[in-house]
């Protein structure tokens, strides 16, 4: 086959009956990976994207080195205290990967960061780049110290499939224990003396299920929970104070906990409260009480206390606010920080407890928000893992602040800033300028959108519109060094926060999930239609990935006049036919997300009204960049694959380009040059969509 010439990819008609709707999918062979075809038709389609971007060569090259340029290669990060160590990363120059390093602690003050230098009695926990090799695929899951530091456990994946292999390090002595444990997922705790890892375990929908207990130099491993429920997954954390193991079971909307003292590894986890159906509940330890944040009867949640002997007997102590979704609650031995969402703006609210009070007193006069001056920004704690300090380490950016990170010293309420991520090359924030808009849904709600560009930049002007929409997650306004090759073009770059994401409050989720999820697409529409509308774009390039490539190939369909392209990264396009197959990955744990189309008719009507794969028809589409990875156990790579086959025999327009990792998982390359090159190439894509002549 000419690579100047598309792919076709065959049809086999599969019959699809469900609810009495009989559908043929002529493409569902693509999902079979162990099948020639398939990875012929990839190949293909690899080898048709290389000859029709062949032009972009040039462009691509250009932003790799501007990306390269403005990244401080070798670096350091701002190490973090934590008992007798300060723990930080360094990356070296010409390196993929991140060294993971300590030093020993002789006081309060951070050692002074030098990038280039070895700081004195530096001793190096992890070196990436020699654990990766020569392996075209490197992640690490699990990097955990145990308490008294000295045990290491640590995980890796060499191919993206997301299951790792666990192993420990003596870091007194340096040696790899002969303890190796195969098949586990993300993360694990350590029990208070290092005796004992708590790991977990996923079954074949890649669902965390099983808690397992791991005494070192033992190789009998104990099971001490399973989750039987399909829509559950499991994790276990050691709580900041290290006094409490702590094991979760949730879904996308239920949580059960249960606690066990991590000086008695052996023990049985107890249970805090049972289960109940829409209610999320976590526990963070306070020293005499447990703190416990949850939504019963409170939709943006509500802050409780509860006594140690029973963790179950919850006492109000910051009550529900409509206009403010509390996120998180991080519990120190002499304060607490509640993270929280207002206004589509992340912020930090500072719980003293004060020498002779009771902390669960004093939510009202005692507590007070840390002020920060940008119209945009995001904010959160960063690296506090000591139990005992009197400052709150965070980090700060904003769409022309680089990544900063902050000690905020609780007793003068100063902000010291410890570093700032350079940004070579002459950046200048004042050369910038972020602004947020709002955009009118077509029903009447008000819908955030974020942007940024140059100051000298002339509207309107070629713009990025990015989103995502689901799970409560929130796009915030962030800094992005790639981010410049397209503002320093002229580009204007902008965030849709449309319903499904977080960034307006747990109702904000409610209304762009299941039966409503088509709202996510309007709003996203609408922010598109506004931005034209207020004389910041000409023409739009859509970008999204995974559920925010969902989010592409609906918007697509419904509206595909307004783009002038649509880069799709690890897209969610096939979702209906996913949902409706319990037996692949996270799919009974999607249907609080989405709805059950396998057994309620109306969700399945409704899904498959809006499914991208579903509504693709004889319409001119705008060109479309689909990029996936072999081996992503999330959204698999037959997703995109089908989807770029069926607008290829079915729409008008294009051209409609498939770009397939053979060696990759769910995040794509996984070095960071590697990382650099594949963004470059859909930088360079972006960039010809939004300057080329058209009417887009």
């Amino acid at each position: 086959m000419s690579t100047h010439t598309p792919p076709t990819a065959k049809k086999v008609p599969t019959e699809r009956t469900h609810h009495g709707d009989t559908v043929i999918d002529e493409y569902a062979w693509l999902a079979d990976k162990e099948d020639p075809d398939t990875v012929a038709y990839l190949e293909a389609e690899n080898a048709y994207l290389k000859a029709q971007t062949a032009h972009l060569s040039d462009v691509q090259a250009q932003v790799f080195q501007e990306i390269k340029g403005r990244v401080q290669e070798t670096d350091l990060s701002v190490p973090s205290r934590k008992g007798a160590w300060w723990y930080f990363t360094r990356t070296e120059e010409g390196k993929q990967y991140a060294i993971s390093c300590r030093v020993p602690a002789t006081g309060d003050t951070p050692p002074e960061i030098r990038p280039a230098e070895v700081l004195e009695n530096e001793q190096v926990l992890l070196d990436g780049n020699e654990l990766a090799g020569d392996s075209e695929f490197f992640s690490m899951g699990t990097s955990s110290v145990s308490p008294d530091g000295t045990m290491l456990a640590y995980s890796t994946d060499f191919k993206g499939a997301e299951r790792f292999t666990l192993r420990f390090k003596d870091l007194r002595t340096g040696e790899i224990l002969d303890d190796e444990i195969t098949d586990i997922f993300y993360g694990g705790a350590w029990s208070a003396d290092g005796s004992t890892f708590f790991y977990t375990r996923v079954d074949d929908a890649w669902r965390p299920y099983q808690v397992y207990r791991h005494r070192l130099g033992t190789q009998d491993d104990v099971l001490v929970y399973e989750e039987s429920d399909e829509r559950f997954w499991v994790g276990i954390g050691l709580t900041r104070s290290e006094r409490y193991l702590v094991l979760g079971a949730g879904s996308k909307i239920t949580s059960e906990v249960r606690l066990l003292d991590a000086t008695t590894p052996d023990g049985e986890f107890q249970l805090v409260r049972p289960r109940k159906t829409g209610v999320e509940y976590g526990l963070e330890h306070a020293g005499e009480f447990f703190y416990v944040l949850h939504n019963e009867n409170a939709e943006n949640f509500e802050l409780a206390t509860a006594p140690l002997a029973a963790p179950g007997e919850w006492t109000a102590l910051v009550a529900h606010r409509d206009d403010t979704r509390l996120l998180e609650i991080d519990a120190f031995a002499e304060h607490a920080v509640i993270h929280f969402r207002r206004e589509g703006l992340t912020g930090l609210r500072i719980l003293p407890y004060g020498p002779a009070a009771d902390p669960r007193n004093l939510a009202g006069d005692g507590a007070y928000e840390i002020p920060f001056p940008e119209p945009l920004y995001d904010v959160g704690p960063a690296g506090n893992p000591e139990f005992t300090t009197t400052r709150l380490r965070l980090g700060y950016t904003s769409m022309v602040t680089p990544p900063s990170v902050y000690d905020y010293e609780l007793a003068t309420r100063e902000l010291i800033l410890l570093k700032r991520k350079p940004v070579l090359g002459g950046y200048d924030p004042e050369d910038y300028e972020q602004v947020r808009e709002w955009a009118t849904a077509e029903d009447g709600t008000r819908v955030p959108v974020s942007l940024v560009k140059r100051k000298d930049t002339a509207t309107p002007a070629p713009t990025v519109l990015y989103g995502y929409g689901s799970y409560e997650s929130s796009i915030d306004p962030s800094f992005s060094v790639p981010r410049l090759s397209l503002l320093d073009r002229g580009f204007v770059f902008a965030v849709a926060h449309v319903r499904g994401g977080g960034e307006m409050g747990r109702r904000w989720y409610e209304e762009g999930k299941l039966t409503r999820k088509r709202n996510s697409f309007t709003d996203f529409v609408a922010a598109a239609r506004h931005l034209r509308a207020a004389g910041w774009s000409s023409r739009v390039v859509a970008r999204g990935g995974s559920a925010g490539g969902l989010l592409m190939g609906a918007v697509t369909n419904l509206a595909p006049e307004e783009f002038a392209g649509v880069v799709a990264e690890v897209p969610f396009v096939d979702a209906l036919n996913t949902i409706l197959d319990p037996s692949l990955p996270l799919t009974v744990i999607e249907w609080d997300e989405w709805g059950d189309p396998l057994h309620n008719p109306e969700v399945y009507a409704y899904m498959k009204g809006y499914t991208p794969y579903e509504n693709v028809d004889g319409r001119d589409y705008p060109p479309i960049l689909a990029i996936t990875s072999l081996n992503d156990t999330r959204v698999l790579y037959h997703e995109p694959a089908k989807w770029v086959a069926r607008l290829r025999a079915t729409a008008n327009g294009g051209p409609f380009l498939l770009k397939t990792e053979m060696g990759a998982g769910h995040g794509g390359r996984s070095g960071r040059y590697d990382a650099w090159r594949e963004e470059a190439f859909a930088l360079s894509w972006i960039i010809e969509r939004g300057t080329e002549e058209g009417t887009a």
